[in-house]
């Protein structure tokens, strides 16, 4: 399906004026563009069209430029109106002006300065509608494709906020950049990003990491026969793949500096060479980045182009890592769960209750792709009965280091919890009030669960019940 994109509307009853204005515009990527010929003809075409702006040459026969100014004003208000005439003079200018047009261009105009106008009231409208949708958000709490996010498990606030954020970014033509850790699943992000998009091309991904200029220019911008020695027939570059959909530019933040000059200017001038190429072709994409890098450090350090910066966060999406959105854990347990048993033709196994209390208090480095590792891992292990915490507590251990008595687990925890505050702040405590004091807040964090507890300790689970037999005595 087609983006429902507003039309950019050319009026004039002169046709060499239409085809060089329209011509122009679709060359720099802005589209659905429409010419009429026949003034009459303009109200009913706003009457069952989505318009962001309309270029009206002011004399024309049937209705004037003038005429039609005042009738689209009083109708569609929100429709911007530039004014393209061939009289340069100061009193029609300001009588346009007062009647609602937001601007004044005299024939011949310059193309620079019609493309920078076109571009700029676009650029406008879509803020302003970006900004209804996040209102209307904020107002509603409400999202209305949840198909772009249905292969994103997720129960988590924090992600639903994120999701409202793309909505109301989608109809924009400016690059959009994913944040995140690895294995948080900005890949997916981006791919809803194309479905809320609307394109009708392709989701083509590629990941520029560890490509050096030339491999990047070939595989982005494709070769002809004989550019250089092997080249023997011609290959198209996944620009050309991504026509009318979306290029997905995965670990950008490590892209080398020659190639993020060529990056940069893909994205300035919409334009491309294939290598070997005389001739340029028009890059009809919408892009979207990712990287798990901190660019901001690496432009401080020199080691990433800051127009390029901005040129890819014309929007930007911060994926939170999976320590910061524990509520998806469940979820996403019960779904590896059963796409792992799946795959081995087997029943899915029930998963034992501890089993989230051990995964909270994991940090999970390797996030969402971590986890969906760990469940396959135990599901290929497991034979009958409850899930083993076996092979989840292996994987941590190898992951943090540790000795074998949980202190895996307790590094995890030490990273994530809250710093206890001893509550009476007069005093240290003694001894025996300190050893009571971290068993009882053990056990919280372990809801109850003494294994986790004497893990999080790091003491054995039979040292752990000495000392609370001890204490129930002394009670």
């Amino acid at each position: 399906m087609q983006s429902a994109m507003p039309h950019v509307l050319l009026v004039d009853d002169e046709q060499g004026v239409l085809l060089g204005a329209s011509l122009l515009l679709r060359r720099a990527g802005i589209d659905p563009v429409t010419t009429l010929q026949d003034s009459r003809e303009v109200m009913p075409f706003l009457a069952t069209h989505s318009v962001a702006m309309v270029v009206l040459d002011l004399f024309m026969p049937y209705l004037s430029g003038f005429d039609l100014l005042g009738e689209i004003k009083r109708h569609h208000p929100d429709i911007t109106v530039v004014i393209l005439t061939a009289v340069q003079d100061v009193k029609t200018a300001v009588a346009c002006m007062k009647e609602g047009a937001s601007d004044y261009l005299v024939k011949p105009v310059e193309k620079d300065r019609l493309l920078t106008t076109v571009q700029q009231t676009l650029e406008l409208q879509s803020l302003r509608r970006q900004v209804d949708k996040l209102k209307g958000y904020l107002l509603n709490d409400t999202l209305q494709r949840h198909d772009a996010f249905a292969n994103i498990v997720t129960n988590s606030p924090k992600m639903r906020s994120i999701f409202q954020y793309m909505e109301a970014i989608s109809t924009t033509r400016e690059p959009v950049l994913i944040t995140g850790e690895t294995g948080a699943g900005k890949e997916s992000i981006a791919e809803a990003m194309h479905l809320l998009s609307g394109r009708s091309g392709a989701f083509v991904p590629v990941n520029v990491a560890g490509l050096d200029d030339m491999v990047f220019s070939d595989t982005l911008f494709g070769h002809r026969k004989g550019a250089f020695t092997g080249a023997d027939q011609n290959r198209e570059g996944q620009i050309a793949k991504a026509q009318g959909g979306t290029l997905f530019l995965d670990e950008i933040g490590d892209l080398s500096e020659g190639s993020q000059v060529k990056l940069l200017r893909l994205l300035q001038e919409k334009k491309y060479f294939p290598l070997g190429a005389d001739i340029s072709k028009h890059a009809d994409i919408y892009v979207v980045a990712a990287t798990n890098r901190p660019i901001k450090e690496r432009i401080a350090t020199g080691h990433f182009r800051q127009d390029l910066f901005y040129r890819l966060a014309g929007h930007q999406v911060h994926l939170p890592p999976l320590r910061e959105r524990k509520e998806d854990i469940p979820l996403l347990v019960s779904h590896f769960l059963l796409e792992a048993s799946k795959s081995v033709g087997k029943e899915s196994p029930t998963p034992s209750p501890e089993l989230f209390t051990l995964l909270a208090s994991y940090r999970f480095p390797g996030n969402i792709r971590e986890l969906r590792a760990m469940v396959f891992d135990a599901v290929a292990q497991h034979r009958r009965g409850v899930l083993s915490l076996h092979s989840f507590k292996e994987s941590i251990h190898a992951k943090q280091g540790g000795d074998q008595d949980g202190a895996s687990v307790r590094e995890a925890v030490n990273a994530e919890r809250v710093v206890l505050s001893w509550p009476h702040s007069a005093r240290p405590p003694t001894i025996k009030e300190a050893e009571e004091f971290l068993i009882q807040n053990a056990l919280k964090m372990g809801q109850g669960n003494q294994g986790l507890a004497a893990s999080i300790l790091g003491i054995t689970r039979q040292a752990l019940n000495q000392r609370l037999v001890r204490r129930k005595k002394a009670d």
